[in-house]
């Protein structure tokens, strides 16, 4: 960023915007990871009271939360995201509570698809729709307006001219290319003579280590490089001014709700920073504490959460193997303190645990297992799907992340490689994790399933049958292996991988459905019909489902009960010739000949 000391002149845009703005040179996220980032930035609240701890978990409908807030107060409210990650049936179920637009449908990545048209949008599409809805909107109510920008996250892909421009440091070109786009948003923002009296918000919600302390990309550590974010806010009427004061991503709310003059819940944890906006340049220097923590080692690993707090010159990280860094002489986090300074590192430790007890909420975390497409979707972003991996509580314990983040970077590397169709790599990086840690379940799940796409159902089936003897609570490695047993034609041996999966994960369609299929195949027809039925409560209008349960009807010889079933497959997919032909099959069965030749007709086209 060049209004944070950057050289580069990546960004013109952003740095223009600043000049008229105040900016936080000290300001940290409380969470390396997108979708918990996002939940403490919106509900004002630290991650261990709103417990969005990873994607996936769902965002309390109790929670004090912008878009319901300002929509109760006549706010037209939207959301345009640039990754599944932020869309409400994937990675943030709950984030579109009280927006009266938000702008997602991302889908899993199919033959001939890139990246850019299933799990992520480019910046200039997310700005594109958002500024078609403010043309579009009533102009006689206020708007709250959320644009979220993925670009400058792995893989680092800019589009030309970008790409050709930073062929060996993409990743400037991603930033540089979300630059353009939000200059886009704030020219067409001034055309429309929005942009003086409107309050803005601009920060990123965590950053990439590049390589710093071992880690290429984010969620492992909280270092600098991950935590210490660029914010920008703009009010009206307000000078530009450099807070070198220490603020929190948590702050954001309670400051944009105070500048609308708006009331700010007690729930609330963070505070507002206008107040600094207001007060002298030695009072914007004052020292607030900062909280940051990570439990993404432990649900996608297995290895110890890790926490952090950044007061006076000092950052504490609260690990198994504990860390202290003087931050006035040591910026890069080089030299551990922790042992020569003894007494700080307890005194820090007893200020963590108290701030911790202070904040946190007795609300549950409100989450279960990914569903088999809402894993695949995340997987696409190189995140391990992880909610399903470790079912004991995230605590500071265990192996320290310090000790394993090269295992962490290559399975990111795999999941990349999967992800782009490079297969052989990704089996090589995956062999290469499991030797040097024999005991990482998500590495044999992940290289089974891998091996079964490719067809070597030979290697894949004990590679998945390792991760389910190591997380036997693991319903994506039961799920993996059902299938692969499935695709062998061991159906017998499919059958209780798939119900210890659906055991694991009732509110999963697919899941039902799988087992449904294997009891289909095993002649196990009222199984099969309860399954279809628990399939279809919880995915109503699924084309497979539907067909596959008027079919188990007309193999009982109850065609009236399969009618209905069969009718709505019609209806969702007309011109699917075989589900006519099972339509022709009904009709016959209950005498309506009529019926039948017209079914077999359309069955004929």
């Amino acid at each position: 960023m060049g209004f944070l000391g950057s050289k580069s002149g990546l960004t013109p845009n952003l740095d223009k915007f600043a000049s008229q703005s105040a900016v936080f040179t000290n300001a940290f996220s409380q969470v390396p990871l997108t979708t918990a980032s996002h939940a403490t930035i919106l509900t004002g609240t630290y991650p261990q009271y709103h417990k969005v701890n990873d994607a996936g978990v769902a965002l309390g409908k109790d929670l004090p939360y912008a878009p319901a807030i300002l929509r109760l107060r006549g706010y037209q409210t939207a959301a345009f995201v640039g990754s599944v990650i932020l869309d409400p049936k994937a990675g943030a179920p709950g984030f579109d509570r009280g927006f009266t637009k938000y702008d997602a449908g991302f889908h899993s990545r199919r033959p001939g698809e890139d990246r850019y048209t299933t799990v992520e949008r480019r910046g200039d599409e997310v700005v594109a729709h958002a500024l078609q809805w403010l043309k579009q909107r009533p102009r006689s109510q206020p708007f709250f307006l959320w644009v979220h920008l993925y670009d400058p996250h792995a893989p680092y892909d800019p589009p030309e001219p970008y790409r050709s421009r930073f062929l060996s440091q993409p990743y400037d070109g991603e930033i540089a290319y979300t630059d353009a786009a939000v200059g886009k948003l704030l020219d067409e923002l001034r055309a429309e003579k929005l942009y003086d009296d409107a309050v803005f918000a601009v920060m990123a919600d965590h950053g990439e280590a590049l390589g710093e302390h071992g880690e290429r990309g984010h969620g492992i550590f909280l270092y600098a490089p991950t935590i210490h974010v660029p914010l920008i806010i703009k009010l009206p009427g307000t000078a530009p001014s450099t807070v070198a004061a220490r603020v929190e991503l948590v702050d954001v709310l309670p400051t944009v709700l105070e500048a609308a003059n708006l009331p700010v819940p007690k729930t609330v944890q963070g505070a507002s920073l206008v107040p600094l906006l207001e007060k002298t340049h030695a009072a914007r220097n004052n020292d607030r504490p900062a909280y940051a923590e990570t439990d993404y080692p432990h649900r996608a690993y297995g290895w110890s959460s890790l926490r952090s707090l950044r007061t006076g010159k000092y950052l504490f990280i609260d690990a198994p193997r504990k860390e202290l860094y003087d931050q006035t002489v040591d910026e890069a986090d080089a030299h551990d303190l922790s042992t020569a300074s003894g007494a700080v590192t307890a005194t820090l430790a007893a200020q963590l645990d108290k701030f911790r007890r202070e904040t946190s909420s007795t609300r549950a975390a409100v989450s279960g297992p990914l569903d088999p497409q809402q894993a695949e979707r995340l997987r696409a972003l190189g995140y391990v799907a992880s909610s399903d991996t470790n079912s004991k509580p995230a605590e500071v314990s265990g192996i320290d992340p310090k000790d394993k983040i090269e295992i962490a970077n290559l399975m990111t590397d795999a999941i990349f490689a999967e992800e782009e169709g490079q297969y052989r790599q990704a089996v090589n990086l995956l062999e290469n994790v499991v030797a040097k840690d024999p005991t990482l379940a998500p590495a044999y799940a992940q290289l089974g399933g891998i091996l079964s796409s490719m067809g070597d159902l030979g290697h894949a089936v004990p590679a998945l049958q390792k991760a389910v003897a190591l997380r036997p609570d693991s319903v994506s490695a039961h799920y993996g292996l059902g299938m692969a047993l499935f695709q062998s034609g061991d159906l017998q041996g499919a059958a209780p991988q798939f119900e210890a999966a659906v055991a694991g994960n009732p509110g999963s369609a697919a899941m039902h459905y799988s087992l449904a299929s294997v009891y289909v195949r095993i002649n196990r027809m009222d199984d099969a019909r309860r399954q279809l039925q628990a399939s279809l409560k919880i995915k109503p209008n699924d084309y497979e489902a539907n067909k596959m349960l008027g079919q188990v009807f007309l193999v009982q010889k109850t065609p009236a009960q399969a009618l209905p079933y069969l009718q709505k497959a019609a209806k969702l997919q007309p011109d699917a010739a075989d589900i006519h032909a099972l339509l022709a099959d009904a009709y016959t069965q209950l005498g309506q000949k009529e019926n039948a030749a017209h079914e077999h007709a359309l069955a004929q086209k």
